[in-house]
């Protein structure tokens, strides 16, 4: 993959977390991954373990983990 520098418009990535089983889950890490300065947007699916990620620019995939890390789940990579 190849990044971008003159990217325009938000960027939208996928992550896999493991251990997400609720809603409850789904909202922890949603609260904690859009609190990352530049997110506009997560959605997170505990029935696929997947979640979509909206941003002004690309995150740093560290961001993101200690995020995942802080809901009390483990970012398993990018989808």
């Amino acid at each position: 993959m190849t990044a971008q520098t003159d990217t325009t418009g938000p960027v939208t990535t996928v992550y896999k977390v493991s251990g997400m089983s609720c809603g409850h889950c789904e909202g922890a890490v949603s609260g904690e991954i859009s609190q990352i300065p530049g997110v506009s947007s997560v959605t997170a699916v505990a029935s696929t373990g997947e979640v979509t990620v909206v941003s002004a620019s690309p995150l740093d995939d560290e961001a993101v983990r200690a995020a995942v890390d802080e809901a009390g789940f483990e970012l398993a990579g990018r989808a």
